[in-house]
């Protein structure tokens, strides 16, 4: 099973996400194109937050210098970012691939994120509470379901919002997978413990 971790914009949580979904299913871990902070990037983050030792952590296809949208640090870098060079690694194992911003973020003058999601894969949607936030996801949604694109579900993060999670899963019919709290810190222990949460609904995946 191919996982895409996309958000409803950015720092909406999906690196966090995606440590979870990995540790939880003892997956492979891949971020295809990897913007700035490449001595701590979100595959850095991912080792330490994570404790099985079956996950192993592919290689970005595009690392690029500069944190900003993956078009800016490609032209700024003297590349472009070229599809046919994003290839999914080969495993036998379950792979989680992290997204880069939200699904229309540019990759060069005429692919977004969303062209980087394959038949294959299933995409959970990550999406954080603020104010805006049920547009945004409904709009993340709709455009994916519009390209006839699976989503496996949704996970939410931050403190609960019946009002906002009833309405958004109400609409669109998607199943929760968990939610994440607002949490004080999160290492090994902490994503082990939602790893356990979200167990069983992304075993039914």
């Amino acid at each position: 099973m191919k996982l895409f971790i996309t958000g409803i914009g950015t720092d909406v949580g999906k690196t966090i996400a995606s440590a979870i979904v990995t540790e939880a299913l003892e997956a492979d871990y891949w971020k295809p194109v990897q913007a700035g902070d490449l001595d701590n990037s979100d595959a850095h983050k991912i080792k330490k937050y994570i404790s099985n030792s079956k996950t192993v952590f592919h290689s970005n296809s595009y690392a690029l210098q500069t944190p900003a949208s993956p078009h800016l640090a490609a032209e700024l870098d003297n590349v472009t970012i070229e599809l046919d060079k994003i290839i999914t690694p080969e495993t036998e194992n379950h792979l989680v691939i992290e997204g880069a911003g939200g699904i229309f973020v540019p990759l060069n003058n005429t692919d977004t994120i969303m062209d980087l999601i394959q038949p294959d894969y299933k995409v959970i949607v990550v999406s954080r509470h603020y104010l805006g936030s049920i547009n945004h996801t409904l709009l993340t949604i709709d455009v994916l379901q519009n390209r006839g694109i699976k989503i496996a579900g949704i996970i939410f993060n931050g403190d609960e919002n019946k009002a906002t999670e009833e309405i958004i899963l109400s609409k669109t019919g998607l199943q929760m997978i968990g939610r994440i709290d607002n949490e004080p810190y999160f290492d090994q222990n902490v994503i082990r413990y939602y790893a356990e949460l979200f167990q069983t609904a992304l075993s039914k995946l």
